[in-house]
């Protein structure tokens, strides 16, 4: 073999990883094929709908009032709101809505993580519900919701996620590429994900669990991304996650560079501390026991962000056709696996696209991207910002921004 052979291959193998991380999304992609939603049985059991809420007070009873209409009957559903710290009337608020009120205070355990599983231990203390669902205090759900779960309790499962989309795709061009994003993370990987049997991520928003396996694994998770520390426990125990893609719980996205900023650095922040503490150990585990679910939770905490994995691809796209260049067109395996990655991207972006139904508008908004990619990239490097493990981090909402 050439020399230029030998670093052909040398640069195969150097492109591997990013070639694995773009067939587990184009593998995705291929299985995300939206199915009919299931038949929901004659409604029978109990819901704690949650609502963990840090100063809420101007939008908390709207979220309480859309929970209060959905297609479900009010003597099987509850809608507890935990004002968690609160300084201002999220509390009155959401009594004069119609919620039941949990207030708590306690300066050294603040945030999301401790809110929720106070009232996970409310929940299961007072006995009403059979199951609780988290919905963020931004929120509008659909009316299939509780049924939707209902449907999933039914065949046996214990943990479920609905589709978290977003409220206000058309108030920028950031909101509609978060739209897509949204679609490509949470809409096709959770679709492939569901096809392949094993568990869909929790998302933060739109969860439900049941009380037994709030009992099993207690949810002790307080790190900023709570959602997909309590979904790898649930993985290392056993329990997937199902996906109730007919249903929707839709949260409200900033428009504003500032506030966009600030939430980003704080969810890949903590992405990137779960990739650190539990990426490979979860592979590893997965490989010992033969586990498809623990191979696919590490599979999605070791994928990179989008922003850094095009990056990657388009590296490895010019390296490759330099070397293309500098053998006189006889190196050309390099080429074929960037290629690949490329490719797998984009029918994984373009799903997403599809998927998200922000039509041709959005379609042309993709040409921010590279805009997106660098800016994401300039928050990578920036690190992620100074708050506290899990401390509550409230994002300005555009209402207040009038």
């Amino acid at each position: 073999m050439t020399v230029w052979t030998w670093v052909d291959l040398a640069l195969c193998v150097a492109l591997l990883p990013v070639a694995v991380a773009c067939g587990y999304l184009l593998l995705l992609t291929v299985l995300s094929w939206r199915r009919a939603a299931p038949v929901p049985p004659a409604p029978t059991r109990k819901f704690d709908v949650v609502i963990p809420s840090h100063n809420e007070e101007l939008g908390i009873a709207r979220t309480v009032a859309n929970l209060s209409a959905v297609d479900y009957p009010a003597s099987l559903r509850r809608i507890l709101v935990i004002a968690d710290n609160c300084s201002d009337a999220t509390a009155e608020k959401a009594r004069e809505a119609g919620a039941t009120v949990l207030e708590r205070h306690d300066t050294q355990k603040r945030g999301k993580g401790y809110a929720l599983a106070h009232a996970f231990e409310f929940s299961q203390k007072d006995g009403f519900a059979d199951a609780v669902v988290v919905v963020d205090a931004d929120t509008v759900v659909s009316p299939n919701l509780l049924h939707a779960y209902g449907r999933r309790l039914e065949d046996g499962a214990h943990a479920v996620q609905a589709h978290y989309g977003v409220m206000n795709p058309t108030a920028s061009w950031r909101t509609r590429l978060m739209t897509i994003a949204l679609g490509m993370f949470h809409k096709v990987r959770s679709l492939g994900r569901e096809a392949l049997g094993v568990s869909c991520g929790l998302r933060g928003n739109g969860m439900c669990f049941t009380h037994a396996v709030l009992r099993e694994v207690p949810h002790d998770a307080f790190s900023v991304v709570e959602d997909l520390e309590y979904g790898i426990r649930l993985g290392r125990k056993g329990h997937r996650v199902h996906y109730a893609w007919e249903a929707e719980v839709q949260g409200e996205m900033v428009s504003a560079e500032k506030q966009s900023r600030s939430q980003r650095q704080r969810w890949e922040g903590g992405r990137a501390q779960m990739r650190k503490l539990h990426g490979w150990p979860l592979l590893s585990d997965a490989l010992k026991q033969k586990s498809g679910l623990l191979l696919d939770l590490s599979m999605d905490v070791l994928v990179p962000p989008l922003s850094q994995l095009v990056l990657a691809a388009v590296g490895s796209a010019v390296a490759a056709s330099v070397l293309v260049w500098l053998s006189g067109g006889t190196a050309v395996w390099a080429s074929a696996v960037a290629g690949f990655a490329l490719a797998s991207l984009g029918a994984y972006v373009l799903r997403g696209w599809w998927v998200s139904g922000v039509g041709p508008r959005g379609l042309l908004d993709l040409a921010w991207a590279p805009v997106y990619v660098v800016w994401k990239v300039g928050l990578m490097l920036r690190g992620p910002g100074a708050e506290k493990r899990g401390e509550w981090v409230r994002t300005e909402r555009e209402a207040e921004r009038r």
